[in-house]
């Protein structure tokens, strides 16, 4: 049984953070991923303050102490420190709204770390033709009804289905054949934070494989299977599309993610509302689908040619 009253229980720092995990797991209803990303944070920084330290209890942390632990992640990347410097905060907030007397000593420390921006890598429209070609010439030339042929035509699926919505490739490999209607046309995606929508698929093309991988492989839970039956991994996705790359000889990093950069981007050159953009891609801010009007190139070099005042200067 959980035990919420903090004057009752033992105020050691191994406890808080598995009360905090807890907090976030049943209360909060936080996904695996970033569960898991807070237990690795949270362990590397109890870990610390134990070996440098040797204290047990959470409120005998000092705001020296946390300075010094900062110190030590100075080699990390700028978006690794955030993540890491978030979880800690997210824990002393927990605990201090827990705990009202506690004093919280992160707050006393000001941080500004700035991270450097990069643009996505992005296909043009040719790389995905060519991708996909790769795929359904291969059918042509393969034989049908043995696993080589499931595997491709599973493959292809994964593909089309990427390219097609834009979804993440955890939430791709987290549908479950309930969540996808081939008579209708249309999958449901379960998003970060449990938010969930629905993305219509419009091309016959993609239905057409989805019903063909669905009918020869027969997946009862997940819709997309490994060879034991079980739910395809993300990183089993990415080493498909690096295997790919390295076929068609691409120099881009293509990644599962690409696809969903290389989804919005296209959209947004065919002049299609950043808001339907950003309902599809299922961001909560509009500002996260906002760097895709930033790598646009097309769309700006197609502005600049035809609509600069320039044009219609006549100077000689």
């Amino acid at each position: 049984m959980r035990i919420t009253n903090y004057q009752e229980m033992n105020k050691n720092i191994s406890n808080v953070k598995n009360d905090f995990l807890f907090h976030c797991k049943y209360e909060k209803g936080l996904s695996k991923k970033t569960i898991k990303a807070y237990e690795v944070d949270i362990n590397q920084f109890i870990n610390f303050i134990k070996n440098k330290y040797s204290i047990q209890e959470f409120e005998s942390i000092t705001k020296e102490m946390l300075k010094k632990y900062l110190q030590t992640m100075s080699g990390f990347k700028p978006k690794t420190i955030k993540r890491k410097i978030a979880s800690m905060k997210a824990m002393f907030t927990y605990y201090e709204f827990e705990n009202d007397t506690f004093i919280n000593p992160i707050r006393k420390i000001k941080l500004r770390i700035k991270e450097t921006k990069t643009l996505p890598t992005v296909m043009c429209i040719n790389e995905v033709e060519l991708i996909l070609k790769y795929f359904y010439e291969k059918l042509d030339t393969d034989p049908i009804y043995n696993y080589k042929h499931l595997n491709l035509v599973r493959n292809l699926c994964i593909i089309e289905l990427l390219f097609a919505t834009g979804i993440r490739v955890e939430e791709l490999c987290n549908l479950q054949c309930k969540d996808i209607d081939l008579y209708n046309g249309n999958i449901k995606v379960h998003g970060k934070g449990g938010k969930e929508r629905i993305i219509q698929i419009c091309s016959e093309e993609v239905i057409t494989i989805l019903k063909d991988y669905n009918l020869i492989a027969k997946p009862k839970t997940f819709f997309f299977i490994n060879r034991l039956g079980n739910c395809i991994s993300t990183q089993s996705v990415r080493l498909i599309i690096k295997k790919i790359t390295k076929e068609l000889n691409l120099t881009k990093n293509i990644t599962p993610h690409t696809f969903r950069h290389t989804f919005a981007t296209l959209l947004l050159e065919e002049n299609v509302d950043i808001k339907y953009i950003q309902t599809l891609l299922g961001h909560s801010s509009i500002v996260t689908t906002q760097i895709y009007t930033h790598i646009n190139l097309n769309k700006q070099k197609e502005i600049l040619l035809n609509r600069h005042p320039r044009n219609k200067l006549f100077i000689k």
